[in-house]
């Protein structure tokens, strides 16, 4: 079998800086992410205010998403993302500056949270709507597969040091992501690549309508429109998971490490799921590896209410967490190939809305399932659940014939796959 591998792609100048730039990135916000809910409990000693700061970000998202990819397709994806990087910086920094003088309040943090987070939506929205110009159709699924790698690896290897980043000062890892921004910045603004077509004409209509035309072109996708409602479902199990996962180990009596270390597992397995993205995306039609990883979770994810010791919980988690990469990179391919340019923004934000919002109601909702069904019986809960989720996926003939990312023009058009190029 044959991995990522695509040394054309990081012969392209472009992709390489903003790659570079991105892990960069990821590495300052993994730091704060950490240092943030530790700021918290020292300033007001409350569990609930940590948990509140943290959620600001999603619920940012979820309030602003839509309008952020309306935004994104009018304005000028590059200045934005450097712009909102640039803002980052100032945020960020902010926040290093008042703990260095000892004037950090509560209402900074808010604040910054919230900005921050609408911020961070205009980026994420405008990098995804962009990535398509910067490498072209062809090496689509191997940029997202190295960016889908680059965050595993942030996810394996930067708790450690965020946590050594913290312990050198409670200032350090907001610096330290201040500056990450400064140079994401940076990065972007020696690029070349447009990131956009030309636009024939400005556009006058209102927000609204500007939405509504986004959501309206999704809808009329048969294989996104379903594929993205599946997915949705399938973030509430997701969404849950995190509480769950946790509940089992301390059951198993797991200490605070073995924790880490079940997550760590679930990071390292994430990463080799990355590296197969692009050659799986490349060689099996999106419905086949759409029922595939749903019957793999199906069948997996009763293994946590198996697990005797915490090793094997973090087997399970390394295993259960290697297919969703190489689902994420072919759908997310796919439903890029074949937007129209000016609609990249918003169909970005309306799929990412959808599925964070399912995310937030599965993770707002675990406690309660975790206290009144038990840990155990909710995860037989999930993997019905999920089977359900690929019986359904797979009954769908439309969503079977979708083609594989490397499929011709021609055969993304008639969804025909079964002689799509194979790239090995």
């Amino acid at each position: 079998m044959t991995t990522l591998h695509s040394p054309g792609l990081f012969r392209n100048r472009d992709f390489s800086l903003l790659l570079s730039g991105q892990l960069i990135s990821a590495i300052g916000n993994q730091a704060e992410s950490m240092a943030l809910p530790l700021i918290v409990l020292a300033l007001t000693g409350s569990v609930t205010q940590a948990g509140f700061v943290l959620g600001l970000g999603t619920l940012t998202f979820l309030v602003f998403g839509l309008v952020a990819g309306a935004l994104v397709d009018r304005w000028d994806r590059k200045a934005t993302m450097i712009w909102c990087e640039l803002g980052r910086t100032v945020l960020a920094g902010g926040v290093a500056v008042a703990l260095w003088l000892d004037k950090l309040t509560m209402p900074q943090l808010y604040a910054t949270t919230v900005l921050a987070g609408i911020l961070t939506t205009l980026f994420q929205v405008a990098n995804t709507a962009a990535l398509p110009n910067v490498v072209g159709q062809r090496q689509l699924s191997a940029a997202l597969g190295y960016s889908q790698s680059a965050g595993s690896a942030v996810g394996v290897f930067g708790a450690s040091l965020a946590g050594a980043l913290y312990a050198a000062g409670r200032t350090v890892p907001f610096a330290v992501n201040a500056v990450s921004f400064a140079v994401s910045a940076a990065s972007l603004r020696l690029m070349r690549a447009r990131f956009q077509l030309d636009r024939q004409d400005a556009r006058t209509s209102r927000l609204t309508a500007e939405i509504r035309e986004g959501l309206g072109w999704l809808w009329r996708q048969p294989v996104i429109r379903f594929l993205t409602l599946v997915s949705a479902a399938d973030k509430v199990r997701y969404g849950a998971g995190y509480l769950l996962i946790i509940t089992l180990a301390r059951q198993l009596g797991a200490s605070s490490l073995w924790i880490g270390v079940i997550f760590s597992g679930a990071a390292v397995g994430a990463l080799a799921g990355a590296l197969v993205a692009d050659w799986a995306a490349r060689r099996f039609p999106l419905g086949r590896i759409a029922v595939v990883m749903l019957w793999l979770e199906a069948l997996m994810f009763p293994l946590y209410a198996l697990a005797p010791d915490p090793l094997l919980l973090a087997a399970v988690a390394a295993a259960e967490s290697l297919v969703a990469p190489v689902y994420a990179v072919a759908m997310t391919a796919h439903q890029l190939a074949i937007t129209p340019d000016e609609l990249r923004g918003r169909t970005t934000s309306a799929v990412s809305t959808l599925t964070t919002g399912a995310l937030s109601i599965g993770a707002l909702a675990s406690g309660a399932l975790i206290s009144t069904l038990g840990a155990k019986p909710l995860v037989w809960l999930c993997g019905a659940w999920l089977l359900v989720l690929a019986l359904l996926t797979a009954a769908n003939r439309t969503v079977r014939q979708a083609p594989p990312a490397g499929a011709t023009p021609q055969q993304k058009a008639t969804g025909t796959a079964e002689t799509a190029d194979v790239a090995g």
